[in-house]
């Protein structure tokens, strides 16, 4: 089947020639053919999903040759267009990434279904029995950049956890994405499912995310997954509910009682493994009692790996020619080897600085003091708090969850990596034998 002769009648192919009137028109569709979708869907068992899921899994690898045709065509693109090295890595499709999508969805199989869990059970005085049971959202849309990837990873989450979904991916990925959906199509058309539990917006002009963002009557949650100028776009212009973080500022405070070796290493795997990443520190803090003696240990060990550092006035006068830290840089998300270093005067200052400056995505105490270590976890405002490990373990897989659908920062409904039972909400199912009020 051609990936045309699964659209027509459904969703307009040109990608930037339609008119405004005519996305809003076939938005609309899409977005009624969602809602239908996620009711059908969140009464499916789990054994249908998973089969869903297997589904999707083998016909990737079956259509591995045309989605590496599509992909082709976004690496040509990229590369006319200007995109670094990084980009086209992170756009590029292989036989193995493909592998690994498939194996994804084999890997969400085994997870425990999150639908229709009791949450509690309460009996009232006058015999009504209420139950708070676990319900998907109903209809989600993710807004997303570059990897290709997310485009299953997030419609296996939803689907797994009985959402439809709505997906809009980055201009620079359109045919591999195009691609990728319409082997999802394929799989769900095979297992007699209806194909509009996950559909992808075709257009690559702002004006339909735009449009897409004030769909409040059929979309109940927005994902923005990307750059900070992408996540505030969405903030801003949507009327629909939004989960997500801006920016990864995550500090690590050394405490004067602490392990000289497992603060060393878990600076240089918290900055060094993955700087690009949100979950790598940002900001470095030092109490003044034990800095004179491991300040020159930690700028030798980072300085050998490429880190720049960027030191206050007292980090500088142990380390010469340290570059002065500004008041900007201790609020800046680098996504580089750039670090920020501060000598406080105690536990206090540090939980007011990080609270102050952080972005209360993931945050660290390296301290052998058990009071210390109580004192910062409790104190600190943020979606994960550390005791003497990596903030790099920040991430739903390392947290258990099998995959994620990404991170918040906010406060309402999810914290954190977002994982399946995340994306559930509740409701109360109230049994009675004749009470009236």
């Amino acid at each position: 089947m051609s990936i045309g002769s699964l659209n027509k009648g459904i969703i307009p192919m040109s990608h930037n020639k339609i008119d405004i009137a005519e996305i809003k028109s076939s938005l609309n569709a899409i977005g009624e053919r969602a809602v239908f979708a996620s009711r059908q869907l969140a009464i499916m068992s789990s054994t249908e999903k998973n089969e869903c899921l297997s589904a999707i899994a083998n016909q990737l690898e079956k259509d591995k040759d045309t989605i590496l045709e599509a992909n082709e065509k976004d690496i040509d693109n990229g590369i006319k267009n200007g995109l670094s090295s990084a980009m086209i890595d992170r756009l590029r499709l292989d036989e193995k990434r493909i592998k690994e999508m498939s194996k994804g969805l084999k890997e969400l199989i085994k997870l425990e279904d999150p639908v229709d869990k009791v949450l509690s059970t309460t009996v009232r005085p006058n015999g009504l029995e209420i139950q708070k049971v676990s319900v998907p959202i109903g209809v989600i849309a993710i807004i997303y950049e570059s990897r290709p990837n997310v485009t299953i990873d997030a419609a296996g989450l939803c689907i797994k956890s009985g959402n439809a979904v709505i997906l809009r991916g980055g201009s620079e990925s359109i045919n591999s994405n195009l691609a990728l959906a319409h082997s999802i199509s394929r799989a769900c058309l095979s297992k007699g499912i209806d194909k509009s539990i996950v559909q992808l917006l075709p257009w690559t002009n702002r004006e339909a995310v735009s449009l897409l963002l004030k769909m409040d009557s059929y979309i109940n949650l927005v994902i923005p997954r990307g750059g900070e100028g992408l996540i505030k776009k969405v903030v801003q212009e949507s009327t629909i509910p939004v989960i997500k973080h801006y920016k990864g500022i995550c500090n690590i405070f050394i405490d004067n009682d602490c392990d000289e070796k497992m603060a060393l290493d878990i600076i240089v795997n918290a900055k060094c493994q993955r700087p690009g990443v949100c979950n790598a520190a940002e900001t470095l803090l030092i109490h003044e009692d034990i800095a004179e003696q491991i300040a020159p240990k930690i700028a030798k060990t980072l300085t050998e790996r490429g880190v720049e550092l960027r030191g206050d006035k007292q980090f500088c006068s142990i380390i010469p020619n340290t570059k002065k830290a500004t008041e900007e840089d201790w609020g800046t998300e680098y996504l580089d080897l750039i670090l920020s270093i501060k000598i406080v005067p105690n536990i206090q200052t540090a939980i007011d600085h990080i609270n102050r400056y952080g972005s209360q995505h993931s945050d660290l105490i390296i301290t052998n003091n058990v009071y210390n270590a109580k004192k910062f976890m409790k104190e600190i405002d943020s979606s994960t708090v550390y005791h003497n490990a990596s903030t790099r373990f920040t991430d739903g897989h390392e947290f258990g969850m099998g995959a994620e659908i990404g991170i918040s920062t906010d406060k309402i409904h999810a914290r954190g990596p977002m994982g399946l039972k995340e994306l559930n909400t509740y409701k109360y199912l109230v049994f009675g034998n004749g009470q009236t009020r």
